[in-house]
């Protein structure tokens, strides 16, 4: 599976080229910066997963991920930006433009492994992004398009602070807690229609009385639903039901 990396620090680059490989054969694809990232996309590259620098001249990984989720055929890409630890502002209007996650510098292979893995294990198996059809989802819930986008995008945003609450719980050992966070997200997926991101939380649920949640297993289903709800908004907006 293609691996589009986007930033213009070379070094960075190859750092996170490096790491990326080390987590398995993947076909990696580099652009100096946000404009070249476009222009290979406009071009018909069609990566599995982006992983993309914030600061960058010329088109900044924000603005390209905000061409990218407005684009139908992009949308459901799951972009995750690169960031340092300062620029939580930032990142949480990246998160409501529709970020799938993001990365600190400098670079741990365990953070750039969960992305690898809950993208695009499960993109190749499909059975996490088994949902219901949009259309269906707006008779059942009696909304229109443009209401079930917002509904995405506050779920969207929901899971990814949820990722932190969670990641909280399980580090003072609170797995009730935890438990009870996962229900609420499992209505969530189940309300939208997103049935196979509800299968593969009510997994992860049930393995926990005899293994007990894990938090890289949590955070690994996690950016797998959040790869879900972006893909259902991407049809949304492809089938033109706003």
């Amino acid at each position: 599976m293609k691996v589009l990396v986007v930033d213009d620090d070379v070094v960075s680059r190859m750092v996170l080229m490096h790491l990326i490989d080390s987590c398995g054969k993947f076909d990696i694809v580099e652009a100096e910066d946000g404009l070249d990232a476009w222009n290979q996309l406009q071009g018909g590259l069609r990566p599995a997963i982006c992983f993309c620098d914030l600061r960058m001249p010329h088109l900044s990984g924000l603005e390209l991920l905000q061409r990218v989720k407005s684009d139908a055929e992009l949308a459901a890409m799951p972009f995750v930006l690169v960031t340092s630890a300062t620029e939580k502002d930032v990142m949480q209007e990246a998160s409501t433009a529709g970020a799938a996650g993001y990365i600190i510098k400098p670079f741990q292979a365990e953070q750039v492994r969960v992305h690898l893995t809950a993208f695009l294990d499960q993109a190749a198996s499909g059975h996490t992004h088994q949902a219901e059809d949009p259309a269906a989802t707006l008779n059942r819930l009696g909304i229109n398009g443009e209401r079930l986008l917002v509904y995405l995008n506050g779920f969207h945003n929901q899971l990814t602070v949820a990722g932190a609450d969670l990641e909280a719980l399980l580090g003072r050992g609170d797995q009730q807690g935890a438990q009870v966070r996962l229900e609420r997200l499992l209505a969530g997926c189940v309300t939208l229609g997103l049935d196979g991101a509800a299968a593969a939380l009510k997994g992860v649920s049930a393995a926990a009385p005899a293994t007990h949640l894990s938090n890289e297993a949590v955070q690994a289903v996690l950016a797998d639903v959040l790869r879900a709800v972006d893909q259902q908004a991407g049809l949304v907006r492809q089938a033109g039901l706003m």
